[in-house]
């Protein structure tokens, strides 16, 4: 009998609806293919790149040092011990992550089985598998890139040597980064609709319309559940990026004071004990860190959009399992456009000389995002149905059509490529800003100092106010949904930019390698120039990073906003609740930098002591004198090591402690409160304290190729001006590389557990929280 009234209902809500509106194109099977396909296909494209890469050979074949007559025993030993210290750490940290999934999984069980006052296990249960489940999968995303990362520096190497190095050198490191693109967005994409299906499977009655047109709250509670992978995905995340970004610039700020400020010996010379150290830390720091951070933000944007989309009766019942899907869509159109122009790079228009290789990689930014300009359009109208309503948080009812699903995608889209070349603008030293704070440097490193600190507070102005402009376009355009999917938009080209932000570590450690394994001049000469062109798009990385994951925040607070049941009253600056939560949210990513860039100073401190001990008590270390003992390498790791698992524990715990305690003490309107200063103020800071320190790291490298003048003086390595842009490049390191970037993580974590939790918060006294404090 309910089966029958279930279908009556279901039956007799499209029919009322389908007088006005269009079903979906695509069938819900077609749906599936589609999906499943396009993400096996970056899946099978990852491996083929790895393949292409793994014919380099280190020992012998085809392409090797051997042939050009140079002897790679010693780049082998380097590269071992390279990949012996990234694996070691990676297998420290990632136990302790294990832990925590176990740990933190049991919370999310018994906090999310507690909905409106009773337990309900099956809703918890399948929270927490799919947490567990994101959580396994950023692993296996961190894990692949810092794998592929590792095998590729030293055959870069090698290839910079061959008879064709600009082509065949650009080329391995270009392939391994598309190893990482293509297999994080298609394992993720692979997991995320697994778990849907199989979900669906219990919430069955997803699909069954109200008599009033409404959804069905299992297709709700469906989304919530999924909401853990986000979840699990990002907290994972957290770990990757500090811990990452303590290794990394705890062995990069040890090496550069120890070895360019004090012995003034140069960057990665093989006398300097925390060399390898350094070189390591490019892989878990920029490779591993950024790949679980980007992964986070996919999981939870596609989650937000979900979470949103399945309160929408009319796009269930017109569009169906299909229309539902439309953000994986989008993640999976983007694979398909990042494959087919991964081909520029590498055959149709190749690296030939050294002005090629920016252009290269820009071009591949900008190629994906007009393809995918198009390839939206056809999938929203696929997808989507003509005409459909969606809730909007002031309660009221929007309608929504592809044509706007569209704007509000390329409005990300377009805003992601922008927000990059403009902090392109402020961290390259082919521009104004940046040379002149290289100038800057005549007068000593506190000049340095304040110009880069102004430079990073101006370059934030563009890309907050083209943020602004996206979020008030995509919600005018479709609400809280709108703003989902221009986050998404932002993300629909991950493949290619991670590529790209995984190619520039690679050259980075390829010089390394050439430098610690004493190659010919014009084998460093050539990894340089893949370097530089690397710190450029990696600049261009970070900004997209930070606006995606901004737009990510904003789109979890709206599915939070929604979920929790507040209103324009609930959530006005008026209340006193609201605005003390709301300045008490901004100063969240105050705390938490002061965490990471003390730990960076502390760690780095004992790395510089280090060095200095080994080189007093090694013999002929620090002269170079020909037979003395190896410098202590393991030692430097360790240091770098035991720091970063040791210092990411607090600030985890302060980003994850501080909305569940909101929740549970203050109530739902305390939370958002709490998460809209939290994001307002992490993006600011997360712009400047990155670019500050890209600007002081370029600054640097203009030095040093000679284009600053003085007085007719050429200012080169080793001068007065030199030293000062060092300093600079060295305070930058844990901005750019540690806070900066761990800033992502906290505007979207903080509010994914509260969109996780916010059905246990709202069980608690309706809402308000065990205090119990007067709500507007």
């Amino acid at each position: 009998a309910l089966g029958t009234l279930s279908l009556h209902l279901r039956s007799r809500a499209r029919e009322e609806t389908s007088i006005n509106m269009a079903k979906s194109i695509m069938s819900d099977e077609g749906a599936d293919a589609f999906i499943f396909i396009t993400a096996i296909i970056g899946v099978i494209f990852a491996w083929f790149q790895y393949k292409l890469v793994a014919r380099v050979s280190l020992t012998g074949g085809q392409n090797t040092l051997t042939n050009s007559g140079l002897d790679t025993s010693k780049l082998i030993v380097i590269y071992d011990a390279i990949r012996d210290g990234a694996d070691s750490f990676l297998r420290a940290e990632y136990t302790i992550c294990a832990y925590f999934i176990a740990a933190f999984g049991i919370i999310v069980l018994l906090m999310t089985s507690y909905v409106e006052k009773e337990f309900h296990i099956d809703q918890g249960g399948l929270t927490a598998i799919s947490f567990v489940a994101g959580g396994i999968t950023s692993i296996i995303s961190g894990l692949i890139g810092m794998k592929v990362a590792v095998f590729a520096n030293a055959r870069t190497t090698v290839m910079a040597a061959g008879p064709n190095p600009w082509t065949d050198a650009f080329n391995t490191a270009f392939r391994a980064g598309s190893v990482m693109g293509f297999s994080l967005c298609g394992l993720s994409m692979l997991v995320l609709y697994i778990l849907a299906h199989l979900f669906a499977v219990h919430f069955k009655d997803w699909d069954v319309i109200g008599a009033n047109g409404e959804a069905n709250k299992d297709a709700l509670h469906l989304m919530e559940a999924l909401a853990g992978y986000g979840l699990g995905g990002s907290s994972i995340a957290l770990f990757g990026r500090v811990g990452g970004g303590i290794y990394t610039k705890a062995a990069d700020v040890g090496a550069d004071l120890a070895g360019k400020v004090v012995s003034g010996i140069p960057e990665d010379d093989p006398r300097n004990p925390a060399t390898i150290a350094d070189n390591v830390g490019d892989n878990v720091g920029d490779v591993a860190g950024m790949g679980s951070d980007l992964f986070g933000s996919f999981a939870e944007a596609t989650c937000a959009a979900l979470v949103v989309a399945a309160q929408s009766g009319s796009l269930i019942a017109q569009g169906g399992w299909a229309g539902l899907m439309f953000p994986v869509a989008i993640s999976g159109g983007g694979i398909l456009v990042c494959l087919v122009c991964s081909f520029i790079a590498t055959h149709i228009q190749p690296v030939k000389k050294e002005v090629d290789i920016e252009k290269v990689l820009k071009v591949q930014l900008g190629a994906t995002t007009i393809l995918l300009t198009a390839v939206v359009y056809i999938l929203a109208y696929i997808f989507l149905p003509s005409k459909f309503q969606i809730q909007a948080v002031s309660g009221t009812v929007i309608n929504f059509t592809p044509t706007k699903a569209w704007g509000c995608t390329i409005a990300g889209l377009w805003s992601g490529c922008m927000i990059g070349f403009i902090t392109e603008y402020y961290t390259s030293h082919s521009y104004k800003p940046v040379r002149e704070v290289a100038q800057a440097c005549e007068t000593g490193a506190a000049t340095n100092i304040i110009y880069g600190l102004a430079l990073g507070y101006k370059s934030a102005i563009l890309p907050v106010t083209l943020l602004s402009v996206v979020v008030y376009l995509s919600f005018y355009l479709g609400d809280m949904y709108g703003v989902a999917l221009a986050a998404l938009g932002m993300l629909s080209n991950l493949s290619t930019c991670l590529a790209i932000d995984v190619y520039g570590p690679i050259c980075d450690n390829a010089g390394g390698i050439a430098e610690m394994a004493e190659m010919p001049e014009t084998v460093r000469e050539k990894t340089d120039a893949l370097d530089a062109a690397g710190n450029t798009t990696a600049a261009i990385g970070k900004g997209f990073a930070i606006g995606s994951a901004c737009l990510v925040g904003l789109a979890l607070f709206g599915a939070f906003v929604t979920r929790a049941g507040l209103n324009l009253a609930s959530v006005s600056l008026v209340s006193p609740l609201i605005f003390a939560s709301l300045i008490f949210g901004a100063m969240i990513p105050y705390w938490f930098s002061a965490m990471t860039m003390k730990s960076v100073g502390q760690a780095a401190n004992e790395m510089v002591k280090e060095v200095a001990r080994q080189f007093r008590e090694i013999p002929g270390l620090l002269e170079g004198t020909p037979g003395h003992a190896p410098p202590d390498h393991a030692k430097c790791i360790a240091i770098s090591t035991d720091a970063s698992l040791r210092e990411m524990i607090a600030p985890a715990v302060l980003v994850m402690t501080t909305p569940l305690l909101f929740g549970i003490f203050l109530g739902v309107d305390a939370v958002a409160g709490l998460l809209a200063g939290a994001i307002s103020s992490s993006i600011q800071m997360a712009i400047s304290a990155s670019n500050t320190g890209g600007a002081w790291d370029n600054a640097k490298k203009y030095v040093e190729k000679g284009a600053v003048v003085i007085n007719g003086v050429v200012q080169r390595k080793g001068s007065e001006l030199h030293k000062a842009a060092v300093v600079g490049d060295t305070v930058g390191d844990p901005l750019k590389d540690t806070s900066g970037p761990a800033l992502n993580i906290v505007m979207k974590l903080m509010a994914i557990l509260s969109l996780v939790f916010a059905d246990f918060f709202r069980s608690i006294n309706d809402g308000a929280g065990l205090f119990d404090l007067p709500r507007n």
